[in-house]
């Protein structure tokens, strides 16, 4: 598997059109112009999914990665890249859909 890494500053929604974004700023070592580098570590929460089911709110609230087998890491988890699995989340932990990367920085990739 190859792509671009992931860092901290990435633009990615759920596929609702919320945000998600690192739960807490990550203070790793590694870093891709001045940001960390995402990692499995990382948790992701989404903010302003706007999705419902039958007229009920059911927002998307996390997303949880699956790394790729790269061998790749940082601060000792593997890093995420563009092109890793991923799902997002209700707060009732029912799976909504994969993520959508907007932009990744494209300096760094891995084959």
């Amino acid at each position: 598997m190859f792509g671009s890494l992931l860092h901290a500053g990435a633009v990615i929604g759920c596929p609702h059109g919320g945000r998600a974004a690192p739960a807490t700023a990550p203070s790793g070592g590694v870093r891709v112009d001045g940001v960390t580098v995402a990692t499995t570590a990382h948790a992701y929460v989404v903010t302003g999914c706007p999705h419902t089911v039958q007229g009920v709110p059911s927002p998307c609230v996390s997303v949880h990665w699956i790394a790729a087998d790269t061998g790749v890491t940082a601060d000792g988890a593997p890093v995420l890249l563009d092109t890793c699995a991923a799902q997002c989340f209700s707060a009732a932990l029912v799976p909504q859909g994969p993520p959508v990367v907007q932009a990744a920085q494209r300096k760094v990739t891995v084959r």
